[in-house]
């Protein structure tokens, strides 16, 4: 790597160091930390803004922390770890901005059966996270007689008033983002890409394939000012899906719906049939040792409650795990900005137990992949949260002195087995 200071190479004769003369692998780590979360914290704040809202704390913080990563600009490591946990303040912000802009454009999310089997008709499916896009699909959809089907983070729209009240909005299809390549090319209709998480394309589904809005893929056509004639008519051209029997599964379970049910809540606690809460989420990928969060959530007490969100819920949400007096044991919460939720669902608890959200019986196992889950464990250590446990490895970017900052100061933990961890946190 080329030194902007000294002018040499990392290399070569001259400078030894990696970037700047002067700047430690530390400082370095928590700048690609800052660069990374800022990522996500733009993924939420760009979906906030299509629905009409903005904060410009977050726009000025956004420009603030971007600038204290150029070259010879903030060598103070003590400078850098507050812009981190600053960066997990503004995520949280741009997330309560996009939940409010969601619930206020599509309603209030409510506990809703979503099939996913084939109904009879031409159809179109939809991955990515934007709902604003799928609103204006299923409108322009519905006259033609076109069906809808959702993939991976597009799932909890199916819960949103003002989406399942389109008749063409009729079910789910395949799992999270990794699997895209194999389920797109089974799927018989045409497929439309809203943000990221979209994979490059095979062949073999190139020609019915669609992006829009902030999604790009080359040799495939992009859909500009949402008018989606194109996607509609290439469906029609495909024929009819044959009729498909399927299984279901349940969303929808935003912090509203869940703390009507809190005195319910509570009272199970306090009686002894809910023992511990579980919120197990976040981004899922292709490494073999994600069934370790499939084999978790299995081997869970009847008298736990798992919380979820995410595309990692996929490896577990097909399971039956029965409910506590009325009270699911699983419950969607829907996208991973919808951690928003999650915590507005833990200070609740918290107030209605009197005591801090640390002393709750509440344990966070998260799974992470890309920039969007670097920003919400930012903004979980923002909020003071304490023993969560990540995987399925610590991410590499973080230098061993950084890890160890993490650890002393929130407990931050490596998973291990399903059966040691579980052991360590029940007892």
């Amino acid at each position: 790597m080329f030194c902007y200071q000294c002018e040499q190479t990392a290399k070569g004769t001259g400078c030894t160091k990696v970037g700047v003369c002067g700047k430690n692998e530390d400082v370095a780590s928590l700048q690609d930390t800052l660069i990374i979360g800022l990522k996500g914290v733009a993924a939420y704040a760009y979906h906030a803004r299509e629905l009409g809202q903005r904060d410009e704390r977050v726009d000025a913080f956004m420009h603030d922390a971007l600038f204290s990563t150029l070259t010879n600009v903030n060598f103070d490591l003590n400078n850098h770890v507050e812009k981190a946990l600053e960066l997990g303040e503004m995520n949280y912000r741009a997330m309560e901005l996009l939940d409010n802009a969601n619930v206020g454009k599509f309603g209030t999310p409510e506990p809703t059966t979503v099939s996913t089997g084939f109904k009879p008709g031409p159809a179109i499916v939809v991955t990515g996270h934007d709902f604003l896009d799928l609103y204006e699909l299923l409108k322009q959809a519905e006259p033609e007689g076109v069906n809808v089907y959702t993939h991976g983070e597009m799932l909890p729209a199916h819960a949103y008033p003002e989406l399942k009240k389109f008749s063409n909005l009729v079910g789910h299809f395949g799992s999270a983002w990794q699997n895209q390549k194999k389920e797109f090319e089974e799927f018989p209709g045409a497929i439309l890409g809203t943000t990221n998480c979209v994979l490059l394309p095979k062949d073999s589904y190139k020609d019915r394939m669609f992006t829009c809005g902030i999604a790009r893929l080359p040799e495939v056509t992009h859909i500009k000012d949402r008018n989606f004639k194109e996607v509609i008519e290439k469906a029609k051209s495909l024929g009819s899906l044959p009729g498909k029997d399927g299984g279901q599964l349940t969303t929808g379970f935003h912090h509203t719906p869940v703390l009507s049910l809190a005195d319910k809540i509570v009272g199970a606690v306090k009686a002894g049939k809910i023992r511990h809460f579980f919120l197990v989420g976040g981004c899922d990928g292709g490494k073999s040792s994600r069934s370790y969060y499939t084999d978790f959530v299995k081997q869970l007490p009847e008298d736990c409650v798992v919380l979820t969100l995410g595309c990692g819920k996929y490896r577990f949400n097909h399971l039956e795990l029965g409910d506590i007096d009325g009270i699911p044991r699983l419950l969607d919460m829907g996208q991973c900005n919808n951690a928003y939720s999650a915590v507005q669902v833990a200070v609740a608890l918290a107030d209605a137990f009197d005591c801090d959200v640390n002393e709750l019986p509440l344990t966070l196992v998260l799974s992470w992949f890309e920039q969007k889950a670097v920003s919400i464990l930012l903004s979980l250590l923002h909020l003071g949260i304490k023993n969560i446990r990540i995987g399925p490895s610590l991410p590499a970017f973080l230098t061993p002195n950084v890890l160890q900052v993490l650890q002393a100061n929130f407990d931050l933990k490596p998973i291990t087995t399903p059966e040691e961890d579980l052991k360590a946190i029940l007892g």
